[in-house]
């Protein structure tokens, strides 16, 4: 009995001891002496008070405003070239000329063929006086030989020849007449083909089309070229106006909504890159269709819509840079970058623009699902309206606090707080991928480079 006694009372102490040690770590644990999960590190910073200058950037070439492109209308040898590239030019100015031999014997031709309708449509007109005449002496012998024939000296077969002869004779008249007309057609059709032989003579004679500088010379002196009246030939050189520049540039189809007409823009020339400098600009055309996509790309989801916009460089951005009355700072071709600021806001608050995300405040934590296994996309697709923008606020005791916000314009660093914060508030600003995915509302944080407790 003794011994069943004190086995007993080893029992005992053994499960009180249990008890103890167990109900020990369990409030060791709710203390979070024990078992604690280490604090996630981020980055903090304050909402203030600043400017906001709202960009869309983008990239082009420097582009004259004004650049015609010469192509001939006719074909041949260039014979005489007046220009070389760099120069200037006065409009009507000859620049060039094209063999104008074979052009020169086709208008000859073309005269001959007008001078010999104008001398048949004088012979037909003699023709038509000489029938006239013999209508009226047939109209004569047909009198008179009518009334010899009531009278029944002549017989009916007399009679009948000269009735036959004035028939024949009214038929020579419209003949002649007809002949007349006909000359007369051939006499326009003549001239039109001496008007034509006489437009080509004269387009182997290149004139500048306006005032400008020689941007592109794309020919030599004996070079042959092609041209047509239906087509573009030979583009043979460009004349361009480089006291008026501007840089053409494609906007993504997300930001173009944001520029618009007179948009202040600055302008970082490669070739100025190096010293530093830049120049000022305005927007003067945006595109009202997207650039032009062929059928294949077109059909692609993933090509990118874009829309030109023409930007004019202020000429007074670059006055200093002008060395001589025709020298051009900004060459045709130049690689540019732009910012266009589409808007501007003084002091108004704002935070990191890596601290906004979006998610639904009033979702709650949903569990890690194991892996393999696959989201139900029914079911999530309705929380995507709900989604709200949201910043994570540090409280004092190092928690994350999510807080629904309003924004509004951002540049390159900040964006701005409509409603949600109050300026001096701490929030969570980094690292990016904990920010947007990673960090829980209320979950333990630590700031960088602090010491741990």
């Amino acid at each position: 009995m003794a011994t069943n006694s004190s086995t007993k009372k080893v029992w005992i102490i053994i499960v009180a001891s249990l008890a103890v040690i167990i109900g020990g770590i369990v409030f060791a644990k709710k203390q979070g002496w024990i078992m604690k999960e280490p604090a996630t590190e981020v980055e903090t910073a304050k909402a203030k008070v600043t400017d906001i200058i709202e960009r869309v950037s983008a990239s082009g070439k420097v582009q004259p405003e004004v650049e015609v492109k010469l192509s001939p209308d006719v074909s041949g040898e260039i014979v005489a070239l007046f220009v070389s590239e760099g120069d200037s030019v006065k409009k009507g100015q000859l620049l060039l000329k094209i063999r104008p031999d074979n052009y020169e014997s086709v208008m000859a031709r073309a005269e001959a063929q007008v001078n010999s309708s104008k001398a048949s449509l004088e012979q037909s007109k003699a023709m038509l006086a000489q029938s006239e005449a013999r209508l009226a002496k047939a109209k004569i012998d047909f009198e008179r030989n009518k009334k010899l024939h009531d009278d029944k000296v002549i017989s009916d077969a007399d009679f009948d020849s000269f009735a036959s002869q004035l028939a024949v004779a009214k038929q020579e008249v419209e003949s002649a007449k007809a002949n007349i007309q006909s000359a007369v057609f051939t006499i326009k059709s003549t001239e039109a083909s001496m008007k034509e032989a006489r437009a080509n003579l004269t387009k182997t004679s290149i004139y500048a089309p306006q005032s400008g500088t020689i941007s592109k010379l794309n020919v030599e002196l004996g070079e042959r070229v092609v041209g047509t009246s239906q087509m573009a030939g030979t583009e043979l050189l460009r004349i361009a106006n480089l006291n008026k520049m501007e840089v053409r540039v494609n906007v993504n189809e997300n930001d173009i909504t944001r520029v618009s007409q007179n948009d202040t823009v600055i302008i970082d020339v490669d070739a100025y890159s190096t010293s530093g400098r830049k120049f000022k600009g305005v927007v003067y055309e945006v595109a009202s269709s997207a650039n032009g996509l062929s059928t294949a790309t077109a059909s692609s989801t993933d090509a990118v819509t874009e829309f030109e916009v023409k930007i004019r460089i202020l000429r007074s951005s670059y006055q200093d840079l002008i060395k001589g009355r025709h020298s051009y700072p900004l060459k045709p071709g130049m690689t540019a970058s732009v910012e266009i600021i589409t808007e501007r806001k003084n002091g108004v608050l704002s935070v990191p623009l890596t601290a906004v995300t979006t998610r639904d405040p009033n979702a709650k934590e949903e569990e890690k699902k194991p892996e393999g296994e696959e989201n139900n996309t029914q079911e999530e697709a309705p929380k995507k309206d709900k989604l709200k923008e949201v910043v994570f606020v540090l409280t004092k005791d190092n928690h994350a606090k999510l807080k629904e916000v309003k924004t509004g314009i951002s540049d390159f660093e900040n964006i701005e707080i409509l409603s949600g914060l109050a300026n001096g508030e701490e929030i969570i600003s980094g690292p990016y991928l904990t920010v947007s995915k990673k960090l829980k509302n209320d979950e333990i944080v630590q700031k960088k480079g602090a010491k741990k407790k």
